[in-house]
């Protein structure tokens, strides 16, 4: 017995220390995997298991058999003009749609199947050979031409959940241009380009208005679909490259500080994290519900019921669930719309509240939506039932109606009075 409980806590140690699913690697060639290795051993080293290929490799596939091979992308191939094999873009989009996630990096050499996939994801590349620009700040090892981008920690997105602890490493880009769609609401502006920067050709002179200006101008972005499938597109495939990982990096400015070493491991990292659902993944546990001062649910509530909810809610970390810190929770009681809405409160591993039910009968539901930035969305309803009063219930006297007892009393009172001299009242007699 002893060896198979030491057997099942190794397994489960093994199992906490593996990474999360098979993962699809498509390059360009395979000089990336070489030229990318810190990266890629990252993902390794945390127990992904890697399968590197070509994108115009003719035996690709995602699906088999209606199966997903596969639980995560990435696409290191920002050049390719046709994906080999099965896949295409509706492959790529079905595998978003069923809750595959994936990690796009481009250039400016972006051929139309990513520029495609970013239309998809409300995201819009600018046009091939064009390059994020900004004359004010760019490393000092750039050629001329402006484009090794030197990119503040400010620009980042504030959510640690999606970009890690903050840090005031800058990181190095180098690639295309994006900008958001503005009617899409799940797009996320992780890193953005500085209010001096633009994206257009580099080797041209300005002739009309550039794709992206500003702020506007986004150099990673990410998304999380509804059904909480994770897409991050960066607009540099050098952002991930050893090179940039481990290149010191100043600005061409007077008096710039310099930094031994970029922002763009722990970024990239960070990143991986979360579209691989490392991070910022949430779960419901055990709900459960009770008027107060009993431990199970009736069949049936009662209105104006003292009732208390209470509901587990996970996070995953280093591979195990651990409860969740969080003081935003809320709690709706709804029929149509909500009749109860109240913070929950942290009782140990759980969150809990005890609240008054509405004197309104019908159908019912406990309803927790949390939808946070960098976390996935979590939802959790329970239907119950609410009846009136039976009519055992009701209070015998009501103390607001005494006066109307008194007043149907005292008409019974003086009713009897009546009934007694009337009764007895005996007439005189006329003398003759």
């Amino acid at each position: 017995m002893a060896k198979f409980l030491l057997f099942l806590s190794l397994a489960s140690l093994l199992h906490c220390a593996s990474g999360d699913g098979k993962t699809l690697v498509l390059l360009d060639n395979l000089n990336i995997k070489d030229t990318h290795s810190i990266f890629f051993r990252s993902l390794a080293d945390r127990g992904f298991d890697l399968t590197f290929k070509t994108a115009d490799d003719p035996s690709l596939s995602l699906i088999k058999y209606g199966q997903f091979l596969y639980d995560h992308l990435i696409l290191f191939s920002p050049s390719v003009e046709d994906f080999g094999g099965n896949i295409n873009l509706e492959t790529i989009t079905s595998f978003i749609d069923g809750g595959g996630n994936v990690l796009v990096a481009a250039s400016s050499d972006i051929g139309d199947p990513l520029r495609e996939l970013g239309s998809e994801c409300g995201i819009e590349f600018d046009e091939e050979k064009t390059a994020v620009i900004d004359h004010h700040n760019y490393d000092l090892s750039d050629p001329g031409e402006h484009t090794l981008i030197v990119a503040d920690p400010e620009n980042l997105l504030k959510a640690p959940t999606i970009v890690g602890k903050p840090t005031n490493k800058p990181v190095l880009f180098k690639g295309v241009g994006m900008v958001a769609d503005p009617d899409n609401p799940l797009v996320l502006d992780i890193l953005t380009g500085s209010s001096t920067s633009y994206s257009y050709f580099p080797d041209r002179p300005i002739s009309q208005y550039p794709h992206a200006v500003g702020k506007n101008t986004l150099l990673i972005a990410g998304l999380q679909a509804r059904n909480n499938a994770r897409v991050v597109f960066s607009g540099s495939l050098d952002f991930f490259s050893d090179a940039f990982f481990n290149s010191a990096v100043q600005k061409a400015r007077p008096g710039s500080q310099r930094h031994e070493q970029t922002g763009n491991l722990e970024l990239a990292v960070a990143l991986s994290r979360w579209v691989f659902k490392e991070a910022g993944v949430l779960r419901v546990g055990a709900v459960t519900h009770h008027p107060v001062g009993e431990t199970a649910p009736p069949a049936a509530y009662t209105v104006t019921d003292l009732v208390e909810y209470s509901i587990v809610i996970e996070m995953l970390s280093e591979g195990r669930w651990i409860p969740f810190d969080g003081n935003d929770i809320q709690l709706e009681f709804v029929r149509i719309d909500p009749f109860v809405r109240t913070y929950l409160k942290k009782n140990g591993g759980k969150y809990s509240i005890q609240f008054k039910l509405p004197d309104v009968y019908g159908v019912f539901q406990f309803k927790v939506d949390y939808n946070r930035l960098g976390y996935t969305h979590l939802y959790s309803s329970t239907q119950v039932s609410v009846r009136p009063l039976q009519h055992t219930q009701y209070e015998r006297f009501i103390p607001s109606a005494f006066p109307y007892y008194a007043s149907a009393f005292s008409m019974m009172g003086g009713l009897f009075v009546f009934s007694v001299v009337f009764l007895h009242m005996k007439e005189k007699e006329k003398s003759d």
